[in-house]
């Protein structure tokens, strides 16, 4: 039987939550999702207190049959005979991170992709979908849940630190590159929203290790008009040194800006271990910092690039991805925009963009892997 959600939830922290010009601090009660024709013991499980990652790894556990039998293109596309593998491993800083890879069983893969997830979002959702497709197509693909987001240790939605996130990101797929099967294979990061700014701060830090980049979307310039004024920025930042962990409101809910889609933007209620609240008041001081970094070192940028977004993007503005295609010296860019697209390109557009999309992508991929 199909489930529907009943009372749905007002979420997608995207990325540009923080960058509202009236930001206020209060505490926040999450408004819990109600899906019909599921027992009450599973409606427990996955209304829990998210805050530790016990509770998140039960929740996937209960419900991920559900998550990957809703109508949605992403879980409904044919795919090929695929070897997939999820693990956990400590990491340098003690945190267990969580894993998974997809990759073509019955050839060698053409290529590595590593994707990094968008802010508030795990890689065992959605992204399954995606990596299916791109495995599929041919190529191996390796993602893995931040620290505090998803299957990862951590408090859920809490970055203390950006550059140490980005630290555990090149940790991590570096140590996956080393498998001998893949080592010698192109690899290129792929990243979404805020996966944008974490590809690009790896690729800084790497400048010569990664074949290319694809972003959707990327959080790596704040328009001038949606900058905080500068009391409120200095409030945020005296606050966040007394209760770092506070969780932030601000006045505009960005749900219904992300997804164009009706349905679609209802499954994104099925997403029942994504960070739901509102951001931290350090993770919003530190998005906030890492994109005014990123901004001045666009002309740093320098490897082949693919840039996707929608026109009609009120989350990150379509001008940030236009700024970037600008300013980067690689003399291999390309950038596409859709047209009344919104900014979840891969998971809440109609269909035909979503094949669209994903369609470009692996063209892309295809031209800078023959």
């Amino acid at each position: 039987m199909a489930l529907k959600p009943s009372k749905l939830f007002r979420r997608h922290s995207f990325d540009a939550l923080i960058t509202r010009k009236s930001i206020c601090v209060r505490s926040e009660v999450a408004v819990m999702v109600k899906f019909e024709g599921i027992s009450e013991e599973l409606h427990k499980i996955i209304d829990a207190d998210m805050d530790k990652v016990e509770a998140r790894r039960r929740a996937r556990d209960a419900f991920k049959d559900i998550q990957l039998s809703i109508d949605h293109c992403l879980f409904k596309m044919p795919h090929a005979r695929l070897k997939m593998k999820e693990s956990y491993e400590v990491n340098s800083r003690g945190l267990e991170i969580f894993s998974k890879s997809w990759l073509p069983e019955t050839s060698p893969p053409k290529a590595m992709v590593y994707f990094c997830h968008g802010y508030g979002d795990t890689c065992t959702f959605f992204i399954e979908g995606i990596a299916r497709k791109l495995a599929s197509s041919g190529y191996g693909v390796f993602s893995m849940d931040y620290p505090g987001f998803g299957l990862s240790e951590g408090l859920h939605g809490y970055i203390p630190s950006f550059d140490k996130l980005v630290d555990d990101v090149i940790e991590h797929y570096s140590k996956a590159k080393e498998n001998p099967e893949i080592c010698n294979l192109p690899s290129f990061l792929f990243g979404q929203s805020m996966g944008g700014a974490v590809a690009l701060k790896v690729h800084m830090k790497q400048p010569d290790e990664w074949t290319g980049a694809v972003l959707l979307a990327p959080m790596c310039k704040i328009a001038d008009d949606m900058v905080p004024p500068w009391l409120v920025t200095q409030l945020l930042v005296g606050i966040a040194k007394f209760l770092p962990k506070q969780k932030l409101v601000p006045q505009q809910d960005l749900a219904e800006l992300a997804f164009r889609d009706v349905k679609k933007r209802e499954q994104a209620a099925y997403n029942v271990i994504a960070y739901k609240h509102k951001p931290r008041l350090r993770t919003a001081l530190e998005l906030l910092n890492t994109t005014q970094e990123i901004e001045k070192q666009l002309d740093k940028v320098s490897l082949p690039l693919l840039i996707l977004h929608g026109e009609n993007d009120r989350v990150t503005d379509p001008s940030i991805s236009q700024a970037l295609y600008e300013k980067a010296s690689s003399s291999d860019k390309k950038l596409i925009l859709y047209k009344d697209a919104y900014h979840a390109l891969l998971e809440g557009e109609p269909d035909e963009i979503i094949l669209r999309v994903l369609g470009d992508i692996i063209s892309w991929l295809d031209e800078h892997t023959s």
